[in-house]
């Protein structure tokens, strides 16, 4: 079987079976199952030390899984040879260059690398960005390299372009200017096969670029579903109660509840609206009203919940 076969066989870019890996005591992942179909932007969402560096490093075959396996493009990530890691593009947080070089001779070499290099998109790319051929990268800031760098992996064609916090540490504006160019490209008909992985912290990043959500926990995937999907899922009420209020377990699918300013704030998933707000009638809420969810307060409810529960069984 061909490399170039490999992919019209199967259209899941990336999968993962029991996939595990420990370091010492540490379990990093954790039975972790993935599967990404071919196109769109997939975001890869967790808190700090829920396995998603370990699991990029996995799957671009820089380290090796405990047990269990990984496929990128159909092909064992532990087996990756040149000419697939070229159908691969990555983007990291730090966005490192040769600072001795300039711009343009970073891109010509990045040019002869790639046999599908795509000038066009490169032009297109780094026009949102104030980057000059002849400009050292020395002399760039964070934001123009971030530039340089997201110009230089999509002109790549790469088949899957894992992007790994590239908008830390970049300022607004240069931060707006990623995710338009992100979004142009990523939405251009002729340029529609790149299947993207995006991991942020960033919920407002995500909801703007983000298809498909992966929230990771404790190195296992926890939900999967696109952003309008999660948020459909979970309901937001404020009530008042004239005693103490209820107490967890009284509430069916209860995420989270704080009480601010006098007030419960309450979120709950995958429970139909007229039961809810019927059981906090019957806990002693005063009339509860529901509120709109946004992405952010859906992705840190559930992780939030994931947390507590995660203690709990300690």
């Amino acid at each position: 079987m061909t490399e170039q076969n490999i992919q019209n066989i199967n259209e899941n870019i990336i999968v993962t079976k029991g996939m595990s890996k420990r370091f010492g005591k540490k379990l990093a992942l954790d039975n972790c199952e993935i599967t990404i179909s071919q196109g769109g932007i997939h975001a890869l969402i967790g808190a700090n030390g829920a396995g998603k560096s370990t699991l990029f490093r996995i799957l671009l075959g820089f380290d090796s899984p405990t047990t269990g396996s990984s496929t990128v493009l159909g092909m064992d990530s532990q087996a990756l040879t040149p000419q697939m890691r070229g159908r691969i593009g990555y983007v990291n947080e730090e966005h490192t260059l040769p600072t001795w070089m300039t711009a343009g001779e970073v891109t010509q070499m990045q040019k002869a690398l790639y046999p599908q290099w795509q000038q066009a998109i490169y032009d297109s790319v780094i026009g949102n960005f104030d980057v000059e051929p002849d400009q050292k990268i020395s002399g760039l800031s964070r934001g123009e390299r971030a530039g340089l760098n997201l110009s230089m992996a999509l002109a790549q064609s790469p088949e899957l372009l894992i992007l790994d916090e590239p908008t830390l540490g970049l300022d607004v504006v240069a931060k707006q200017a990623f995710l338009e160019a992100l979004m142009h490209t990523e939405t251009d008909s002729s340029n529609n096969t790149t299947t993207i992985v995006y991991c942020s912290h960033q919920m407002e990043e995500i909801e703007r670029v983000a298809d498909n959500l992966i929230i990771i926990e404790k190195g296992q995937v926890k939900y999967t579903a696109s952003p309008d999907e999660l948020c459909e899922r979970i309901s937001y009420w404020i009530c008042n109660f004239e005693s103490a209020g209820p107490v967890d377990q009284e509430i069916p699918g209860l995420l989270s509840m704080k009480v601010i300013e006098g007030q419960h704030h309450i979120m709950v998933i995958d429970q139909p609206i007229d039961t809810v707000k019927s059981t906090l009638l019957q806990l002693g809420a005063d009339e509860p009203v529901q509120a709109p969810v946004n992405l952010d307060k859906a992705v840190n409810s559930l992780l939030a919940k994931n947390h507590k529960s995660a203690k709990k069984a300690k």
